[in-house]
C-alpha cells in the first residue's frame, strides 16, 4: 500500500479537507483527516469570483495563491497530525476551490463571438505553490482534459465510488450533497458493467445561501430551520420547472447557475406564471422558514426522482438496493428523514457504513486520482462525462 493526501474544497466553501489514505488497485483505506476553514478575507474573494465582478484577473491569480497556501497548511498540519513525513506521502492530489464551472460554454463574453466561446472550468489553487510548502510531489488539474475530451469534466467520483464501493451483489447509489448534489449509479461487481452519475441540482448551497441571508447563518444545523417550516407545494412545483431538472446525462452544474439570484428570479416569477394554481397557493407572503423548507424538499426531491428512474430497487436475487449518502449533507437530519421517507423501498444509509466518514469521502476520491494517475488508471467514465474516451486524468507537478 501507498499513502495519498486528497485535498478537496467543495462549492460550499465550508473548509478545505485534507483526507490521508492507503491506497491499493482495489482498496482505498481513510487513515486520517483535517480540516481548516478558509481565512474570511479569502472566503469574501472566492464568492465574489463565483459570479463576474471587476478585477477579476488580479482577484483570481492573487487567490489562487492564497489558496494554495491554505492547502498546504492543511497538509502539513494532517502530518503533524498523524505523526508523519513529507517522505511517507506518495503524492497529494488537490482538487482545488472550482469558483466557475461552463462546460457547456453557456456564458456571454464581449471579447469573443458566440461561435469562439469554449466550454471550460475553474479551479483555484496554485498546485507549484502546494507542492512547494509541503516538500510532496502534487497531482492536479483532474477536470479539464475530460473537457478537452468533449465532456462535463464532473462528476469525477463515481470511477473511485465503482472501484471502493461497490457491492458484490446489490445496486447501490451514492449521493455526494455538498453544494451541488452528485449520485453514482453503481451495478453488482459481478455484472461488470461501468456506473452512472452525474449532478441531479442544488445540494446544500441553496439551503446555506437563505439561512445566511435570513439567519447570519453558514448552514442550517441538522436541518432544523427548515423543520420549522411548512414546504410550498406551488413553489416547489415552479422550482422544479427549471429546464436542468429534465436534462438527460450526461450533465453538471454548479453555485454560478443554482444561487441565491437563481431563487429570487423564480420568486418573482411566481406569481405571473401561476395561475394555474390553486387561489390558496398563490400568496408569496411566505415565511423564511417555509422557503427553507421549500429548499430542502426541493434538493431530496431531484435526488430521490433520479434514483428511482435509475436504480432498480431490488436486483433479481432480491436484495434491496442500497441508497449511501455523503457530504456535508448527511448531517442534516431533515434532509436524510425525507429521504428516508421517500425512498422507502430502498435500504438508506450513510457512509459510515462502508467504513467512511461521510465528509471525507471526496477527499478520498482525490486522493484515488492521484493513485490512479501515477499508474496509469483511466479517471473518468465516459458514461457518466459524456468524453469522447477513458482518459487518466490530471498532471504533476514535482516537488523539486
Amino acid at each position: 500500500m501507498a499513502k495519498y493526501i486528497g485535498l478537496m474544497s467543495g462549492t460550499s466553501m465550508d473548509g478545505v479537507d485534507a483526507v490521508l489514505c492507503d491506497i491499493t488497485h482495489t482498496s482505498c483505506n481513510t487513515l486520517a483527516a483535517h480540516s481548516i476553514p478558509y481565512p474570511t478575507e479569502l472566503l469574501s474573494a472566492l464568492n465574489v469570483l463565483c459570479s463576474e465582478g471587476p478585477d477579476e484577473l488580479n482577484t483570481f491569480s492573487i487567490a489562487d495563491r492564497l489558496v494554495a497556501e491554505v492547502f498546504a497548511q492543511v497538509t502539513l498540519e494532517l502530518l503533524e497530525k498523524s505523526s508523519l513525513t513529507a517522505s511517507d506521502i506518495t503524492a497529494i492530489g488537490s482538487h482545488g476551490q472550482t469558483v466557475r464551472h461552463h462546460p457547456n460554454s453557456d456564458v456571454l463574453s464581449a471579447q469573443f463571438s458566440n461561435s469562439s466561446i469554449r466550454g471550460f472550468t475553474c479551479q483555484l489553487g496554485d498546485p507549484n505553490t502546494i507542492a512547494v510548502l509541503t516538500g510532496i510531489d502534487v497531482i492536479a488539474d483532474f477536470r479539464r482534459k475530460d473537457i478537452a475530451l468533449g465532456g462535463q469534466g464532473a462528476p469525477l467520483v463515481p470511477a473511485f465510488h465503482n472501484t471502493v464501493f461497490a457491492s458484490n451483489h446489490s445496486h447501490r447509489a451514492l449521493v455526494n450533497i455538498g453544494g451541488i448534489a452528485n449520485i453514482s449509479l453503481l451495478a453488482p461487481e459481478r455484472d461488470n458493467v461501468p456506473p452512472k452519475g452525474f449532478d441531479t441540482g442544488p445540494g446544500n448551497t441553496l439551503m446555506d445561501q437563505w439561512i445566511s441571508l435570513h439567519c447570519n447563518k453558514p448552514f442550517d444545523k441538522d436541518g432544523a430551520w427548515a423543520a420549522s417550516g411548512n414546504p410550498h407545494n406551488g413553489l416547489l412545483q415552479q422550482l422544479l420547472l427549471d429546464k436542468y431538472f429534465s436534462l438527460p446525462a450526461p450533465k453538471s452544474t454548479g453555485r454560478e447557475y443554482f444561487n441565491i439570484d437563481w431563487l429570487s428570479n423564480t420568486l418573482a416569477d411566481y406569481f405571473p406564471s401561476s395561475a394555474h394554481l390553486e387561489s390558496e397557493e398563490t400568496d408569496l407572503n411566505l415565511a423564511p422558514q417555509d422557503v427553507q423548507a421549500t429548499l430542502l424538499v426541493l434538493t431530496g426531491e431531484t435526488i430521490a426522482t433520479e434514483i428511482k428512474r435509475h436504480l432498480p430497487a431490488k436486483n433479481a436475487d432480491g436484495d434491496v438496493s442500497e441508497v449511501i449518502v455523503c457530504g456535508g449533507g448527511a448531517f442534516n437530519k431533515s434532509l436524510v428523514k425525507y429521504l428516508e421517507d421517500t425512498l422507502s423501498h430502498y435500504r438508506v444509509s450513510d457512509s459510515f457504513t462502508l467504513g467512511i466518514h461521510p465528509q471525507h469521502v471526496e477527499g478520498a476520491a482525490f486522493a484515488w486520482l492521484a493513485h490512479a494517475y501515477i499508474h496509469d488508471i483511466p479517471g473518468n467514465v465516459p458514461e457518466v462525462t459524456g468524453a469522447s474516451k477513458p482518459s487518466v486524468l490530471g498532471a504533476m507537478y514535482k516537488k523539486t
